[in-house]
């Protein structure tokens, strides 16, 4: 998440704090409506769901468990997908 709002950041002043606003939107919709993310499937028995960034080819990746929500990953739609399925096994 850091590394993409630089990069936005150095295409246009304000960007990349823009995006971060975007990812804390997500994040607050996600802990106001959790079931509203979609399923991931095939990735794990948990109930793993991602949540889009307005604006930005991002979503948030997360995962419900019984007393929380866990954040997986701030993924791009189409760079290295899935790359944060390891972090299911800790």
């Amino acid at each position: 998440m850091v590394e993409a709002a630089r990069w936005y950041e150095t295409h246009r002043t304000g960007l990349g704090l823009e995006f971060l606003d975007a990812v804390d939107a997500a994040v607050a919709g996600i802990g106001e409506t959790p079931r509203m993310g979609s399923l991931v499937p095939g990735v794990s028995d948990r109930t793993i769901r991602r949540r889009p960034v307005r604006r930005f080819p991002y979503h948030v990746v997360y995962m419900e468990l019984s007393d929380r929500l866990q954040i997986l990953a701030i993924a791009h739609d189409r760079r290295r997908p899935g790359y944060w399925a390891g972090r299911l096994r800790n």
